[in-house]
C-alpha cells in the first residue's frame, strides 16, 4: 500500500537493502541518481553507483576490470583521458568521506550489457536496480517524431530489462524539459507516462528540495563536475542545479547551449519513477534490440523502425 506521504518509487527502494543505481544514458547521468542515493544511505540502506561511460575504458589498466565488461573506478584511476564523469564523481564523493567506488560500462549493445549488469548483480548481492536518466528520453517509445538521443537509454533499458532475477527494477528521469534541445517534445512524454500509469507502472513525481542535505550535496556534485570540466559541463545537470538554485528562463550557465533558447524552470527538479517491466511493455521496438552487440547496430535499428512507421506521432504543443 502507498501513501500520499511517501511516493510509490521511493516505497519500493526503501524496502530493498542493497540497490544498485545506474546512470542509463552515460556521461554525467549518474549524477541524476546522486540525491536518491544520498538519501537511500542516510536511510541505512547499502546503495552503489554505476554508470554507463561514454570515456574509452578499453584503455584502462587490466586491474580495473572487475568483471567483463564492468570497470570499478575509484578517485585514483589512472585515465586514457581528460573526460572522465565516473572518476570525477568518484573523487568527489571521496572529498565528502563516502564510498568513493563508482562501476562503469563501455557503451556496448544490450547483449554484452546485460551480462555486465548480471555479473555486477552477482558479485554486490543487490535487489534493487535503479536506471535514471538526466532527462527523459529515456520514456519515449519509439514512434514521436524526436527521440532525443536513445541509443544508450535504450540499451541500458532492454539490458535491465532481461534481468528477471532482480526483484525491483525502476526507472527515475530528472530534468523535465531539458531534452527539448534534443527534439523532444514533451507534451508527448506526458501522453507516454499517462501510459504507463493505465498500465500500473507510474510510480509518481517528487521534487528535491533546494535546502535539503541531498540538494545542498547535488549542487556541491555539480560544480565540482563543472569545475573539472570547464570546456564540457553537463548540461542536464547544469540545468537541474540552475532550476534547484530557483533560477528561471533562459537561464546561461556553459557555451555549449550558445544560441539556443533555455526555459530553466521547477519542473526539472521533479523526479518521475516508473517501473522497467511497465516501460518495456509501453516500447514499440526494444524487443528487435535483443540481439544487439554494439551500439551503432542500436541506432540501425531505430532508424529502421521509424522508417517502417505509417506516421510518426507528430509533436503537441503543450495548452497551458
Amino acid at each position: 500500500m502507498t501513501s500520499l506521504l511517501q511516493p510509490p518509487l521511493l516505497t519500493r527502494l526503501l524496502a530493498a537493502e542493497r540497490i544498485l543505481i545506474a546512470g542509463a544514458g552515460g556521461g554525467f547521468d549518474v549524477y541524476a541518481g546522486l540525491p536518491i542515493a544520498l538519501a537511500l544511505r542516510a536511510a541505512g540502506k547499502e546503495v552503489h553507483l554505476a554508470n554507463l561511460s561514454f570515456s574509452h575504458l578499453y584503455g584502462l589498466p587490466l586491474d580495473v576490470w572487475a568483471e567483463s565488461d564492468v570497470a570499478r573506478i575509484g578517485p585514483d584511476t589512472a585515465a586514457p583521458e581528460g573526460y572522465f564523469p565516473e572518476r570525477t564523481l568518484a573523487r568527489w564523493l571521496n572529498r565528502h568521506g563516502m564510498p568513493d567506488t563508482v562501476w562503469a560500462f563501455p557503451s556496448v549493445g544490450v547483449q554484452p550489457l546485460r551480462e555486465a549488469y548480471r555479473a555486477l548483480v552477482g558479485r554486490l548481492g543487490v535487489d534493487a536496480v535503479l536506471l535514471v536518466d538526466g532527462g527523459t528520453d529515456i520514456l519515449m517509445r519509439g514512434d514521436e517524431a524526436g527521440l532525443g538521443t536513445p541509443e544508450e537509454d535504450m540499451a541500458s533499458l532492454g539490458a535491465v530489462a532481461g534481468l528477471d532475477e532482480v526483484p525491483e527494477r525502476l526507472v527515475a528521469c530528472l530534468g523535465f524539459g531539458i531534452d527539448a534541445h534534443h527534439g523532444v517534445n514533451h507534451s508527448l512524454v506526458l501522453e507516454n507516462l499517462a501510459a504507463i500509469d493505465r498500465a500500473g507502472g507510474y510510480l509518481g513525481a517528487f521534487s528535491v528540495p533546494r535546502d535539503s542535505r541531498e540538494g545542498v550535496l547535488y549542487l556541491d556534485a555539480v560544480e565540482h563536475a563543472r569545475a573539472a570540466f570547464p570546456e564540457h559541463p553537463s548540461i542536464v545537470n547544469g540545468s537541474v542545479a540552475a532550476a534547484l538554485r530557483g533560477e528561471f528562463g533562459d537561464v546561461r550557465f556553459t557555451e555549449r547551449t550558445k544560441g539556443e533558447q533555455l526555459f530553466i524552470n521547477p519542473l526539472m527538479t521533479l523526479y518521475f519513477g516508473v517501473t522497467v517491466e511497465a516501460l518495456a511493455a509501453e516500447h514499440r521496438y526494444l524487443d528487435r534490440l535483443e540481439n544487439t552487440v554494439v551500439t551503432r547496430q542500436i541506432a540501425t535499428v531505430i532508424a529502421e523502425f521509424q522508417d517502417e512507421l505509417p506516421r510518426q506521432r507528430p509533436p503537441r504543443q503543450f495548452p497551458h
